[in-house]
């Protein structure tokens, strides 16, 4: 497995797998966008990952369609979660990159849901 994010620059999409308790493996296809050399994504509170994350940040991300399927190999990293200046940092990028789904449908729909929308840095490890 490689040790650094290479592995996910540049793509739209990331298989995202986080564990539970019991140490099963639970994958979920993420949009992912990049800043000066930075991975970001954004959930929403009430997310099963999210629960996940809380209690173990270590996560494996790798390359996928946006069905989830794994278009090349993993790599280990770490999601951190972000407060409100790189947040927005982040919530930026990931509108520039993904402009009709990040820019308007994901914000909207959390506002009209009553979700909090949560960004995370992804860092290698």
């Amino acid at each position: 497995m490689d040790t650094s994010l290479d592995a996910i620059t540049g793509v739209k999409t990331i298989l995202l797998t986080t564990y539970k308790r019991d140490g099963t493996a639970v994958p979920t296809a993420v949009s992912v966008a990049f800043d000066d050399g930075r991975a970001y994504f954004r959930t929403y509170d009430r997310a099963g990952k999210v629960k996940r994350l809380r209690r173990d940040p270590h996560v494996e991300v790798a390359p996928a369609t946006l069905r989830g399927e794994a278009t090349g190999p993993g790599a280990p990293a770490r999601a951190v979660l972000l407060d409100s200046g790189p947040a927005r940092v982040a919530a930026r990028a990931l509108a520039r990159q993904h402009r009709v789904l990040h820019a308007v449908i994901v914000p909207l729909f959390h506002r009209l849901r009553g979700y909090r929308t949560l960004h995370y840095e992804l860092l290698p490890e």
